[in-house]
């Protein structure tokens, strides 16, 4: 029921997020191109996670993704609140990621350690969760993961 509450959450919020918080201009790339990517660039990677879980790219939040594909991190609620502390670690900040973080940890308060251990692995990360990510798609992603300390 709290992932479900949590989903429903994100569906309502998500629109109005993009259009008045979202400055940057959507990528002009699709799945089906990034495929196409060389096997070890990011661009591949990101293709075959988009593909995997059946998603679109959502217009001006394509660099959410590129997050799960470069942490490997999942898509269930409880890591995708992970995936906000290690971004927090990582020195991101933003009003939405506090109300994600805020909300999933009353959520799921028996989750903490886990949560405390991806804001940790965002900490030990060198800084880039602002970074150029579709001016890097055709680097190899370990390449990027090596030279940031994502793991």
């Amino acid at each position: 029921m709290r992932d479900l509450i949590i989903e429903k959450m994100y569906e309502w919020s998500k629109k109005p997020y993009q259009k008045f918080f979202k400055k940057n201009e959507p990528w002009q790339v699709t799945a089906k191109e990034l495929i196409l990517y060389p096997q070890d660039s990011l661009g591949f990677h990101m293709g075959c996670f988009l593909l995997k879980y059946n998603f679109e790219m959502q217009p001006k939040l394509e660099d959410h993704d590129v997050f799960h594909v470069l942490t490997n991190t999942g898509v269930s609620v409880v890591e995708e609140i992970g995936m906000q502390y290690y971004l927090l670690g990582n020195g991101k900040k933003s009003t939405y990621q506090f109300a994600v973080i805020t909300i999933g940890t009353l959520f799921y308060p028996t989750r903490f350690k886990l949560f405390s251990s991806y804001y940790q692995r965002g900490k030990a990360a060198h800084h880039f969760y602002d970074l150029a990510f579709e001016k890097m798609l055709h680097l190899p992603i370990q390449n990027i993961q090596t030279s940031f300390n994502i793991k």
